[in-house]
């Protein structure tokens, strides 16, 4: 993983600090997997955001629409 990376995958993660607390509320949570070269963000939703109906919009709507505002380097937020 190289410089421009590490930076990239380390102010995803500052900004999923600030996602935490909501989800978390509701009882669930997300943890960065990583960060590709293309700006593709991979996140894991565990606790009750993993099986809920919801989390799909809650990671497109929520997660990736805050991340593309903050870092624009970002181009998409998968689950896996």
């Amino acid at each position: 993983m190289n410089t421009e990376q590490n930076t990239l995958k380390q102010k995803v993660a500052e900004s999923l600090m600030a996602i935490r607390p909501s989800l978390q509320a509701d009882g669930g949570d997300v943890e960065l997997v990583n960060v590709d070269d293309e700006g593709v963000v991979s996140v894991r939703l565990v606790g009750a955001c993993r099986g809920c109906p919801m989390s799909t919009m809650t990671l497109k709507m929520g997660i990736e629409r805050m991340l593309r505002e903050q870092i624009p380097e970002i181009k998409s937020v998968k689950a896996v």
